[in-house]
């Protein structure tokens, strides 16, 4: 079949690496479809271009997946209008994590024919099997699709266990040459990074997470040694961003993945998110040996009750003594918190400025956004039961207009008092991050001046 996956565009200048769509793509090549990308991401076509090109070219399939969102959700409604609109209308395929949670009311809204749940690569094979054959789809695991103006929700499908044997992404199909010049924390000007996922999963359950896969899915060290060389030699590649929701699934599986990658000697820089409480000093310095030069960590709160109503699994104990070893193994935190979780107050977001100010490293600059009850997460099934939310179509087209404004408020603050914690806090912290800009700069005049560097290029910013 003749199938075209569409990039949807989020008006970065340099767009992430669409891991989900060259996964899939990897898979419908190696089952004999034909399969072509649309690179709105890339090239910011207008929705239009879309209709145009569909009318003008035959597919069978179009599909686009995103992930939850009010951006996403409103690009995926301008997409759809694109496709609908179209003379040659293709059979049309959603997937991701944002219409998963709710797929009835995503193929009505979207008037798609069906919506791939949650892990695709052999959800999409067994479904464009049965449209092939002309055979009924409820039988296919993992879909939910419409017949009749009727939407049906099947079973969902296992999960892949051996995810080595998911193909490597098809990046053969996309501009590369685009998507390398993504920066990251302590990366090079010169740097061309790619990003690489070393599982699939996660091994905890935070209340605000919308992951609807249970449990952690780890790829053999081999496997991921394998992709990174691939890039390395195909495209130049540098550095490599894991972007796995937790690489650090455990300590023994993180040494042994970074001891492997020292005996394969890659000579490659990479970042990836982590766990505190994993943070100790031989796994540190370890990562550090094998390449390593920033680690991502969700704090999201520096209060132990606050942490215990996140269901985190974590302490501040955990959370400074992790942090203190990190910077004193040589490695670079990012430090994540987001603020307005159950019976959050302004006393415990200040804690949590506190923490950033104290340990800031000047990696990246950090902002404290509210936190969003989204889809599929247990914090969204609270405030539905709470009445907070009435349901799917109130969260997306009332409550979650942006993702730096409050979803809805589980706080006894006030809405007023909520938005003015969190613009004091982001005060302090942007104030603190150009203070350091400003210092740094003047540093480097210093010694342009003072000490005739002559390796100095320019105070030019692009």
């Amino acid at each position: 079949m003749r199938i075209l996956l569409i990039t949807y565009d989020n008006e970065s200048l340099i767009q992430w690496f669409p891991q989900g769509i060259a996964y899939t793509a990897a898979t419908l090549l190696k089952f004999g479809h034909d399969v072509e990308i649309y690179e709105q991401d890339i090239h910011h076509y207008p929705e239009s271009h879309l209709t145009e090109k569909l009318n003008n070219e035959y597919y069978d399939i179009v599909g686009l997946s995103f992930i939850g969102g009010y951006y996403e959700y409103r690009k995926a409604l301008k997409i759809s209008e694109a496709v609908n609109n179209s003379k040659q209308r293709p059979f049309y395929i959603l997937g991701g994590f944002g219409p998963s949670p709710a797929p009835h009311y995503f193929l009505k809204k979207m008037n798609a024919d069906a919506i791939v749940m949650g892990e695709g690569e052999n959800t999409v094979i067994d479904l464009l099997n049965h449209l092939q054959e002309k055979k009924d789809l409820k039988n296919v695991l993992g879909i939910a699709y419409a017949k009749n103006g009727k939407t049906f929700v099947n079973p969902s499908r296992p999960l892949i266990e051996d995810v080595d044997s998911i193909p490597m992404p098809a990046y053969d199909l996309f501009n590369i040459e685009h998507y390398r010049l993504l920066r990251m924390p302590n990366c090079s000007r010169t740097d061309f990074i790619m990003p690489v996922l070393s599982g699939r999963g996660c091994t905890f359950t935070c209340n605000f997470c919308y992951r609807m896969d249970k449990g952690f899915r780890g790829r053999s060290n081999e496997a991921i040694i394998e992709e990174i060389r691939y890039l390395q030699k195909n495209y130049g590649i540098t550095y490599i961003a894991f972007s796995d929701e937790l690489l650090m699934s455990s300590i023994g599986r993180t040494m042994s993945l970074c001891e492997d990658m020292i005996k394969a000697n890659l000579n490659i820089k990479w970042d990836c998110n982590g766990r505190l409480n994993y943070a100790k000093p031989k796994v540190l310095n370890l990562m550090k040996k094998a390449g390593c030069v920033f680690i991502n960590y969700g704090i999201e709160a520096f209060d132990d009750q606050i942490l215990k109503n996140m269901d985190k699994v974590l302490t501040t104990k955990q959370i400074e003594n992790g942090i203190i070893e990190t910077l004193k193994s040589g490695l670079s935190p990012g430090y994540n918190i987001i603020f307005g979780n159950i019976d959050e107050t302004r006393e415990t977001l200040m804690q949590g400025v506190e923490f950033l100010l104290k340990y800031d490293d000047g990696a990246q600059m950090r902002t404290i956004r509210p936190v969003t009850p989204y889809p599929g997460s247990p914090l969204y099934n609270l405030a539905v039961k709470k009445g907070m939310i009435k349901d799917i179509e109130d969260f997306y087209e009332n409550k979650h207009t942006n993702s730096d404004l409050m979803t809805c408020n589980f706080t006894k603050l006030s809405d007023e008092e909520f938005y003015s914690a969190l613009m004091d806090a982001n005060e302090l912290l942007l104030d603190n991050y150009q203070r350091r800009v400003k210092s740094d700069t003047k540093k480097q005049l210093s010694e342009l001046y003072l000490q005739k560097d002559s390796s100095f290029r320019g105070f030019r910013q692009t």
